[in-house]
């Protein structure tokens, strides 16, 4: 079981894969209202980016395709560690879980980084079930554990998670596909604020089972996060919301 207990100063923070590897105060975003950082999603070896981007808007939002790329574990450590010590949020480590033995070294090399509070394993669309469990289980040690799974499984397989020793449980982002320039069928994750109804049902599902939960998804609007913590949630994570233009 992990020895440090998951604690939000302030409940709401960033959603992986929207504000980079570490904070940058000059971006314009709230870090006032922030009691966490997440970062982008990283994997133990480079990554490289979808041979083709795509970025396609629907009636309440839009598809991002971007294959998740990052610098490999190692490298973002050299690169980033100092500014997550230096930070002034707490920084949670998103990491790509599909590997529980690669996933297991580099939660073992975050316990020694410091200011890091937690870590987020993120999985693969459709992975089973039991590499997600054996995943947690390698996993377990000094830092708390967030488990990052798709409005699927949260109330399947989250239940077996927490009981397992995982801190929390969030949402990752809804999946779809798209038609790209009327030829292309391009999946990737959805945004915008048409999601949000999905959200809250499911974290007014998770909260009725005693799911320790993270709300995300469609969270445009400071009633929108307000709405979630009412309804149970642990903390928010806020997405694309955080690109638009401040003014």
């Amino acid at each position: 079981m992990p020895k440090q207990d998951l604690i939000f100063r302030k409940p709401l923070m960033n959603a992986a894969g929207t504000l980079g590897f570490a904070p940058d105060l000059r971006a314009p975003v709230p870090w006032d209202d922030f009691g966490a950082f997440i970062t982008n999603p990283l994997s133990l070896r480079p990554r490289a980016g979808a041979a083709h981007p795509a970025l396609i808007e629907y009636p309440g939002g839009f598809l991002l395709h971007t294959g998740l790329p990052n610098p490999g574990f190692d490298a973002a450590l050299k690169k980033y560690a100092h500014r997550w010590k230096d930070s002034n949020l707490p920084i949670i480590a998103h990491l790509m879980a599909d590997r529980p033995e690669e996933t297991q070294r580099m939660v073992e090399k975050l316990e020694n980084i410091e200011n890091v509070m937690a870590v987020e394993l993120g999985f693969a669309p459709l992975l089973a079930d039991d590499i997600i469990s054996l995943a947690l289980e390698m996993c377990l040690g000094e830092l708390p554990l967030i488990l990052s799974l798709p409005a699927e499984q949260v109330l399947s397989l989250g239940p077996k998670l927490i009981q397992g020793g995982a801190a929390a449980i969030s949402l990752s982002a809804r999946r779809g596909t798209l038609v790209a320039d009327h030829s292309s069928l391009i999946t990737g994750r959805l945004y915008g604020p048409s999601l949000f109804p999905q959200t809250l049902g499911v974290v007014h599902s998770a909260v009725k089972l005693g799911l320790p939960i993270i709300g995300a998804g469609g969270v445009y609007t400071q009633d929108a996060a307000q709405d979630l913590l009412t309804a149970g949630a642990l903390a928010v994570q806020a997405d694309a919301e955080l690109w638009l233009p401040k003014g």
